[in-house]
């Protein structure tokens, strides 16, 4: 894993299950000792001494160079972190430092050790299934709603990186995050690693360095190509065994209700945006990457911690550089429900720290709901940043929960958690079976 890496470059291979193992970039320290002992050359006066071997680049794919890139703390201005900083594979791909109260942070620190962005990060896990950015339509599976028709796909919350090649040029010139002035400075840090210069040159080129854009080009590519991996969409959670026979919901379980009412086109409007295949299939990643509005309130408090103006508003998709209908203003990308036990504080902004909380706040837009309350605060729910774009069709549709269906729901969104994150969920979760 990242961090005070020294000495030899050698691949072994990390395992986070008795299944699933990838080969990471490990480090030894090898010592001769300088005598002559049996591991001493030596060379007979007035002969040519042998040539050393290339070893060849140490990277031969771009997934390799990528793993490595991805975990390299060099990339940024102060050199302390990486891409792995803020979306950790040990806690799901997010960030796994954690906040002054002991907490992971709703809004995460850059490079600089203060500067901080007012969204929070997304788990980078199941992004290589987002589709480009687009304007289009699908079909909704499970719901009461038409089809959608509208903005689709991307990278980060907004969608304003098409792709995850674009999406991983990013950070690094992130001025709140890993903070280098262009992109010439970090080709120039890449030049600094005698192994990324042999395999960047053995992979796309020996000419690669002659450009910033094309070298540029190739970091991103290469990141990506790493994150499209199964490290990162590993699709082999309790729910994904229940649909090759090894889990069984148990019928009784509140799980199973969860899982009743997640699918259901009449009770709830859950598959209405975290649906994207018919029921059973087996790539789901329940999301259908829509965009909508819905109401999250402003995180006041990690706002001021972090110094950021509350007049400050984020506008969403609104402020996507494509994007100049006001109608779209606060609304986000809905993101994946995989692994969303463990990747808390949720919204787009860490707002609430439990799923609960999640559930309760979709409740109180439902006829005759009982939830006037964030149970978080005590306090009524806070009023929408932008009222007048949200999505009140999708969030009006179906009937109000019960505790029992809310806890069912909750034990069904722990099902959805990677076998290699199940050690993560929280000991004083509910009693599901």
């Amino acid at each position: 894993m990242p961090g005070g890496f020294s000495g030899k470059a050698l691949f072994s291979r990390v395992c986070f299950s008795s299944t699933h193992c990838l080969p990471i970039l490990v480090i030894a320290f090898i010592a001769a000792c300088g005598d002559s002992g049996s591991g001493t050359r030596v060379t007979t006066p007035g002969s040519t001494p042998e040539p050393t071997p290339d070893p060849g680049p140490l990277f031969s794919t771009a997934e390799e160079l990528g793993e490595s890139l991805f975990f390299d703390t060099n990339l940024s201005l102060n050199r302390t972190q990486a891409c792995a900083t803020c979306h950790d594979p040990e806690r799901a791909f997010t960030d796994s430092r954690l906040d002054p109260n002991g907490l992971p942070p709703a809004f995460s620190v850059g490079d600089d050790g203060f500067s901080q962005v007012s969204r929070n990060v997304p788990t980078a896990a199941y992004a290589s299934s987002t589709p480009a950015f687009q304007f289009g339509s699908h079909v909704r599976f499970n719901s009461q709603q038409p089809d959608y028709e509208g903005y689709l796909g991307g990278q980060f919350l907004d969608g304003r990186a098409t792709d995850l090649e674009s999406q991983a040029k990013g950070p690094p010139l992130g001025a709140l995050e890993m903070g280098m002035p262009d992109e010439a400075s970090v080709v120039e840090r890449l030049q600094e690693n005698p192994d990324y210069v042999k395999s960047f040159k053995a992979i796309y080129g020996d000419e690669v360095f002659d450009d910033v854009d094309a070298a540029y080009d190739a970091m991103a590519g290469s990141i990506a190509a790493f994150e499209r991996t199964d490290f990162f969409s590993s699709f082999d959670s309790k729910y994904d065994k229940s649909l090759t026979g090894d889990y069984v919901y148990a019928p009784d379980s509140k799980a199973a209700l969860g899982k009743a009412l997640f699918f259901s086109q009449q009770f709830t409007n859950c598959a209405t945006c975290h649906q994207l295949a018919a029921n059973g299939n087996r790539s789901e990643v329940f999301t259908n990457f829509e965009y909508h509005n819905i109401g999250t309130p402003v995180n006041v408090e990690a706002r001021i911690a972090g110094n950021i103006s509350l007049d400050d508003l984020d506008e969403g998709l609104f402020g996507h550089p494509d994007v100049d209908d006001p109608a779209q203003m606060g609304k986000y990308r809905v993101p994946t429900l995989r692994n969303v036990a463990v990747t808390g504080p949720y919204m787009n902004n860490g707002v609430f720290r439990k799923l609960d909380t999640v559930i309760r706040f979709y409740d109180q837009f439902l006829t005759g709901s009982d939830n006037f309350l964030n149970p978080e605060t005590g306090a009524p729910w806070r009023e929408p940043p932008f009222p007048n774009t949200m999505s009140l069709v999708e969030l009006e549709d179906g009937g109000k929960l019960s505790e029992s269906d809310i806890e069912g729901l909750v034990c069904f969104l722990l099902t959805l958690t990677d076998e290699r994150y199940e050690p993560l969920i929280e000991e004083d979760s509910l009693v599901c079976d």
